[in-house]
């Protein structure tokens, strides 16, 4: 480890102490706001603190193990500082990854559910298929994680596929990890309706948004224009012979949410509000961070093939994630949901960006 982070760790030790400190205070448990703000720093900086004085124990340890055996001359001593250093050192490369994870500031959002739209995009009716892969992939990939997914609208084509689909995932830490699938997905395969074999490539994008409750963003009922319709289902055909379909309009910022999957107009008004939300808060993000443009504009693309995020090769059981480099054939593992080893590599890349913009 660096002498740079070696001194944020220092720093962060002597500041958990003097939080120990102000936490013991009366007039800090005095007052309510201020002791939940302490003991709030509190519990970020322990985890950090105890990971610390664990990596400086046996670094500690090492040097000593190395100095005696410079020195020492009995078989079974040099045996025993010798099996000490390889454990020790093992601890330490350990302790060093964990410490490089918890000094990166976490993202709020990363416990929060998350709001996942999909969409066919350039491919015809083969991307509508791809579409409906992807979906059914990260219904697996919530199953694995013990997360449930809530459809929130879906749109089929005639082909069997989904021009589009809006689903929620709840569950604890959903966003840390589909915030990872959010770009353009390219799939490289022969179609069913292929009759020659080519290989066709086609695309679907995946946006990602956390789930916000209603406290978190206001809606004026005169920002709100509130339409019913009939709900139709593949190529316009009613399935519904009530108005139970529900489109919002927020009029500040143009943006459109339908829903038509419940039979209930209420449920499909609960629903639609629960995407504008995502998006609204969203928006309010953009604004905060004021350079950053619309992270689900950057997330989505333009759905051309020439865009991804990752791509999928089915001939030679492949994906790769572009962002990384990363190449993997076990395809048919990850379209079953598996997606850990992918995303592991992800958050390890995007730590150590954090932390390189951080010094």
């Amino acid at each position: 480890m660096d002498d740079r982070l070696l001194g944020r760790l220092a720093r962060a030790d002597e500041a958990y102490e003097a939080n120990l400190i102000q936490l013991a205070d009366p007039a800090t448990m005095a007052d309510q706001n201020l002791y939940r703000e302490v003991a709030t720093r509190h519990s970020e900086l322990k985890p950090i603190v105890e990971h610390y004085r664990r990596f400086i124990a046996a670094d500690e340890e090492i040097t000593e193990a190395q100095e005696l055996l410079e020195i020492e001359d009995d078989p079974e001593m040099i045996a025993y500082l010798t099996e000490t250093v390889e454990e020790r050192s093992v601890e330490v490369e350990t302790l060093d990854h964990e410490l490089r994870k918890l000094l990166v500031p976490k993202d709020p959002d990363d416990e929060k559910d998350v709001i996942v739209e999909i969409r066919a995009a350039a491919g015809g009716d083969e991307a509508g298929l791809w579409a409906g892969d992807l979906y059914r992939m990260y219904e697996r990939l919530a199953e694995r994680a013990g997360w449930s997914t809530d459809p929130i609208s879906v749109s089929m084509t005639g082909a069997g596929g989904m021009k589009d689909a809006t689903f929620a995932v709840k569950g604890k830490g959903a966003y840390a990890r589909f915030k990872y699938e959010a770009g353009p997905h390219r799939v490289q395969r022969v179609p069913k309706t292929e009759s020659q074999g080519r290989v066709h490539t086609s695309m679907a994008t995946v946006a990602v948004l956390p789930e916000v409750e209603a406290v978190e963003v206001e809606i004026a009922d005169g920002d709100l224009i509130v339409e019913t319709m009939r709900s139709q289902g593949p190529g316009g055909q009613s399935v519904n012979t009530t108005d139970s379909a529900v489109r919002l309009t927020h009029k500040p910022t143009g943006i459109v949410v339908s829903c038509q999957d419940e039979k209930s107009q209420l449920q499909n008004k609960i629903k639609a509000m629960r995407v504008l939300r995502a998006r609204l808060y969203q928006v309010q993000l953009d604004e905060q961070m004021g350079e950053r443009a619309s992270v689900r504009k950057s997330q989505v693309g333009s759905g051309q093939r020439a865009e991804k995020i990752r791509t999928y090769n089915f001939k030679e059981n492949r994906v790769t994630d572009h962002r990384i480099g990363l190449t993997t054939h076990a395809l048919p593992e990850i379209l079953d949901g598996d997606l850990a080893a992918i995303h592991e590599a992800l958050i390890a890349d995007d730590t150590a960006k954090k932390l390189a913009q951080d010094s």
